[in-house]
């Protein structure tokens, strides 16, 4: 089995942080690998961002099919393309978004998210509609951390382990949904702080493609997620022609 993680932006600092976080869960037989977005922003931070991010990230995806990769996780918390991958991959692609507010309801009847910078919360929210049961997501928090100084900002596990105590005070959530992927090696600090499941959609979603890859499921092609017809492209958009 070789699963390739994709980041949607341009910086392979954060590529290299996800990584070792994946690499972390994957099982026996796997072999797992993580590719920067070929073009795109250097981070992704609002809807602009995320437009110009699927380009990237759908060479990325392509690649992987030239390349034989058997699913994929897209490695940022807005899932930026996720339904055009779907319709691009062969095997499944599952977003972290996705992954880490699936496994918060398995665990928790309430979940909470601490992301990044406050502009970015209607996203989360809209994402929480789609993924979630109605009133599960209580709640999403923001450190207003620019994604690029999650590396280098020595408070950020403080604020982040902050954040979630007034959110599981304040929601009365059980599960804390961190909102980024640059946040993924925060995970086991702020579980033992806070005491609470505290969930990395990196990981969750790692082990959610390597179930699927094992179980033999892929997107189904019936309908929505069929291959895109073939149809001519122009200007730069000239190489995505199928």
């Amino acid at each position: 089995m070789h699963i390739r993680v994709v980041n949607p932006n341009t910086t392979e600092s954060m590529t290299a942080l996800i990584e070792v976080t994946a690499r972390a869960v994957t099982g026996p037989g796997v072999t797992l690998d993580a590719v920067t977005a070929p073009m795109g922003p250097a981070s992704i931070e609002s809807h602009y961002d995320e437009a110009l991010a699927v380009p990237g990230l759908l060479a990325a995806v392509a690649q992987g099919e030239r390349d034989g990769i058997d699913g994929y996780v897209v490695a940022c918390f807005g899932d930026p393309g996720l339904d055009a991958a779907r319709e691009l991959a062969n095997g499944p692609v599952v977003g972290i978004a996705e992954a880490a507010m699936h496994a918060a309801t398995l665990v928790g009847r309430g979940f909470s998210v601490v992301t990044t910078l406050d502009r970015t919360r209607g996203r989360a929210l809209d994402l929480a509609a789609r993924y979630a049961p109605a009133g599960a997501c209580r709640g999403v928090y923001a450190c207003d951390i620019p994604v690029l100084a999650l590396e280098s900002d020595p408070t950020v596990l403080k604020r982040v382990v902050g954040l979630a105590r007034v959110a599981l005070e304040r929601d009365g959530s059980d599960v804390i949904v961190l909102g980024c992927a640059g946040m993924a090696d925060l995970c086991a600090a702020a579980t033992a702080e806070l005491g609470v499941p505290v969930i990395d959609g990196v990981a969750a979603a790692t082990l959610l493609v390597q179930a699927l890859v094992t179980m033999s499921v892929t997107t189904s092609r019936r309908g929505e997620y069929a291959s895109p017809p073939a149809k001519p492209y122009t200007g730069m958009l000239l190489p995505f022609g199928l």
